[in-house]
């Protein structure tokens, strides 16, 4: 089935090119199908980039999925458009009475900042205490997995001495959790994209009985936290990412003179000039299809008034 998305959202014509089935909103409102609601706060800076890289991800699916998009009231975009901020997105404050059958919340480039000293810490704990009671499910990634944590949990973060950067080997944590259904169909060995400069403890989680550590990696850590039977994952890494979204971001810190080291696992041959090999694309696919599926689609209500 497609997805439904907003009318003239720039993905729908770059996602076509990928022969990924898309429909907008005037055509969908003609099928007879009850979609699932998924709503995706995206705090990433390139915000069509990232709209485009969950979109590509949520499309591989049989499930009719209607996407919005939220933003923050508090903060204002410095690299999209105001006019399509304003033809796509909504405030939280409109978008409050809702309820959505799935959510996503992005990271954010605040890193360097005490979660407390974000301008917009106050409206994001708002929304996360919502979505306990609006979402079926959440699916908290990089940043929003940290903040997400620390606001629920009391898990605090802890600055790395150089940026976790490139493509890692991650594992399930043990056999039994290799049953669960958001790894289903993932091999032994996966790979995951991390960018970021700080990290969570698996000593600071294991105190928390109602946390369960899904997969990690020795060299990148914790990567895929499960809260609340399933209505909660936080996930510490970027599958999200398309193959040259990394190599962008090695550019243009090279390009300002920042201290980067090359992504690890990244390039063939460890040779920019040659381009990634992209070795995450199966795992990510995995993760969100399996997410809209057992924890979203399998376990929301029809009449999705009835979430709580």
């Amino acid at each position: 089935m497609p997805l439904n998305l907003p009318d003239k959202l720039p993905a729908i014509n770059l996602l076509k090119e990928e022969n990924i089935f898309v429909i907008d909103t005037s055509r969908a409102s003609s099928q007879d199908i009850r979609p699932l609601k998924i709503v995706i706060l995206n705090l990433m800076p390139l915000k069509i980039t990232t709209e485009t890289d969950l979109i590509r991800l949520l499309s591989n699916s049989p499930l009719q999925i209607e996407v919005s998009f939220m933003k923050l009231k508090s903060h204002t975009s410095k690299n999209t458009p105001v006019e399509h901020m304003k033809a796509f997105y909504r405030d939280f404050a409109d978008m409050r009475n809702e309820k959505f059958d799935g959510m996503i919340i992005t990271g954010a480039p605040v890193e360097h900042l005490e979660f407390e000293e974000v301008n917009y810490w106050d409206e994001i704990k708002e929304i996360f205490d919502w979505t306990r009671t609006h979402v079926t499910s959440t699916l908290y990634i990089c940043w929003a997995a940290q903040a997400g944590l620390y606001h629920h949990y009391g898990i605090p973060k802890y600055p790395l001495d150089k940026k976790m950067f490139g493509i890692f080997e991650h594992r399930i944590c043990n056999e039994k959790l290799q049953h669960l259904p958001i790894v289903r169909g993932f091999d032994d060995v996966f790979f995951i994209p991390h960018s970021r400069h700080t990290e969570i403890r698996r000593e600071d989680i294991e105190k928390h009985p109602e946390l369960q550590i899904i997969s990690e990696s020795d060299e990148a850590g914790v990567h895929m936290v499960m809260a609340r039977c399933g209505r909660e994952f936080f996930v510490t890494g970027h599958s999200e990412y398309s193959p040259y979204t990394l190599d962008s971001e090695y550019r243009r810190d090279l390009g300002k003179g920042l201290p980067i080291e090359m992504p690890k696992n990244y390039y063939r041959n460890d040779d920019p000039e040659q381009g990634p090999l992209v070795r995450w694309r199966s795992t990510a696919n995995l993760l969100f299809s399996n997410w809209l599926n057992y924890y979203v689609y399998q376990e929301t209500p029809y009449d999705i008034n009835q979430i709580r």
